[in-house]
């Protein structure tokens, strides 16, 4: 991963200091910005891999720079927050975060999932490319359709909006429809954790997704629970 670019954007200048100490140990390029407005117009203009993005943040909080810049580009969004509600947290991800970390967090921690996250980005792009030029691939539940090669999805031939990794959780469940997967493995197969990270993201992803697909999210035919065990994608 040496080389890529991450954008830290963090109004505590001694946090700033040692996460970008530490990034670029990693040997990774880093750009730094104090507050929301000057880390929207870096992002803008540095085109990072990877954003790290504190919630509070002055002239511009975190959740409106994530959301502007969802709106703008697919970059991966690592959100920083010392929030501990957690209502505070879920709104991260409804703006667009990939994921979340609280204060106070284990710096090991936090360059593990910048490590997952940019891998998962690679590994996406790539993904892309080659489904462009492989013959086209339908993936199919119920009245719902995935079109691996365009990135869409559809239900009852209206196509549904769906953020990145929404996108790839339903298309890994639909790869492997019927089999069950547990919260941890979804981490490690979905968001690239190869560690213990907070099951609470796939939750939240889980049921955005049962509100685009499921024609009664509170009792889904499709996206279904096991209980004590995880989720499966059924027909």
């Amino acid at each position: 991963m040496a080389g890529r670019k991450v954008l830290v954007v963090e109004d505590d200048r001694t946090l700033l200091e040692v996460l970008q100490y530490n990034l670029i140990r990693q040997g990774y390029d880093v750009l730094t910005a104090a507050d929301g407005a000057t880390g929207l117009d870096t992002a803008r203009g540095g085109k990072p891999d990877l954003v790290i993005l504190d919630v509070m943040l002055p002239k511009m909080d975190g959740y409106e720079v994530c959301r502007i810049l969802r709106q703008e580009t697919m970059v991966p969004i690592l959100m920083l927050t010392a929030r501990t509600d957690e209502t505070d947290r879920v709104v991260g991800l409804e703006v667009g975060a990939d994921d979340y970390v609280t204060k106070p967090f284990s710096m090991r921690e936090l360059m593990a999932r910048v490590r997952a996250m940019l891998r998962r980005a690679e590994m996406m792009k790539k993904e892309a490319e080659s489904s462009s030029r492989a013959p086209a691939l339908c993936l199919k539940a119920g009245d719902v359709e995935i079109d691996a090669a365009r990135h869409k999805v559809y239900r009852g031939g209206v196509a549904v909006d769906l953020s990145r990794m929404e996108f790839a959780l339903l298309e890994f469940l639909a790869r492997n429809q019927g089999q069950v997967f547990s919260r941890d493995q979804l981490l490690d197969k979905v968001w690239g954790y190869d560690f213990a990270g907070d099951t609470r993201t796939v939750d939240v992803h889980v049921s955005w997704l049962r509100r685009k697909i499921e024609s009664d999210p509170a009792h889904p035919k499709h996206l279904v629970t096991v209980r004590g065990v995880g989720y499966k994608l059924e027909a």
